[in-house]
């Protein structure tokens, strides 16, 4: 019998072992060179974590709330397509254990599963990717791929309903600024898992500047690279109000299903129960920018 996973990385292997080679190289892969693959996980390891002793860490609160939803902790799955071809329960397991670890999953609009049937099998906040092409809305799905779709459609968007619009793909400030304008209601910080244009900047690198942009307007999220509690810790100190979390899901999923899907939350969450104490601090609304030091900052000290 194969070792337990002691990590979130250890499903990598086990999700490589359970699926058929194509699937897997689906799941996996980057755009053209996979630099920015690469970067999103490495760009953790140059920022340190400054902790905090002799403080009262006898309780840790790891929850908070994303556009007024509790959630336990500030972690979301992302928006990944195609969970089938892990598990032939697809979306609706992945949607049970987010359910299970009171969090949110955000729906894919590549989802196996419709919408219909993910919101019918548990009772759980739930965002989407724009659209489900089960849903009847399938018009409007192929349009999101318009090379014409611009900010403008944004706006149009939000007239024509009354939830709260997120955008994801936000880079840089010039964009962060723009998203503002057309009154959406948070930004994800994200290159869509590195699978769109190589070469583009790892999402921590450029998470500071995406929240100064905003400057406390709207929450701020994370996607991209998160794989440790203290790569959720860093993200935090560095102004995301929460992080997304789109592969390890699916190496779970494929490697145990719904029980892969909630092992791997349960490990974030652990670990950054740990960082957190370790650090000193005993709620995310401790963790602060003081917390952390990038290498920017660590060159600077030298100078």
């Amino acid at each position: 019998m194969a070792a337990e996973p002691v990590n979130v990385n250890e499903f990598r292997e086990l999700a490589r072992r359970a699926l058929p080679k194509m699937c897997y190289d689906f799941y996996s892969g980057g755009a053209e060179d996979q630099y920015t693959l690469k970067e999103n996980e490495e760009a953790f390891g140059k920022i340190i974590i400054l902790p905090r002793i002799l403080r009262d860490v006898s309780g840790i609160d790891l929850s908070t709330t994303v556009l007024g939803y509790n959630i336990s902790m500030p972690v979301m799955i992302a928006p990944t397509g195609m969970h089938k071809l892990a598990n032939p329960a697809g979306e609706i397991a992945t949607a049970k254990a987010a359910s299970a670890c009171k969090t949110i999953m955000v729906l894919s609009s590549a989802s196996t599963c419709t919408l219909e049937e993910v919101a019918a099998c548990c009772n759980a906040v739930r965002f989407f990717q724009l659209y489900d092409g089960g849903s009847g809305l399938e018009a409007l799905a192929r349009g999101t791929l318009d090379p014409s779709f611009c900010w403008e459609d944004i706006r149009w968007l939000k007239s024509i309903t009354n939830l709260p619009i997120l955008i994801k793909g936000v880079l840089t400030h010039e964009d962060a600024i723009k998203a503002l304008e057309v009154g959406v209601a948070g930004i994800i910080v994200s290159n869509h898992g590195a699978r769109q244009l190589d070469y583009s900047p790892a999402t921590i690198s450029v998470l500071e500047e995406v929240v100064h942009a905003v400057g406390g307007k709207v929450p701020v999220f994370l996607d991209g690279g998160v794989r440790r509690g203290t790569d959720i810790f860093k993200a935090v100190a560095l102004g995301a109000q929460a992080v997304l979390v789109g592969r390890p899901v699916l190496y779970g999923l494929a490697a145990k299903g719904e029980y892969g899907v909630r092992q791997v939350l349960e490990m974030l969450m652990d670990e950054l129960e740990i960082t957190m104490a370790l650090s000193g601090c005993s709620s995310v609304k401790e963790i602060t920018r003081s917390h952390v030091r990038t290498k920017h900052e660590q060159l600077l000290s030298m100078l």
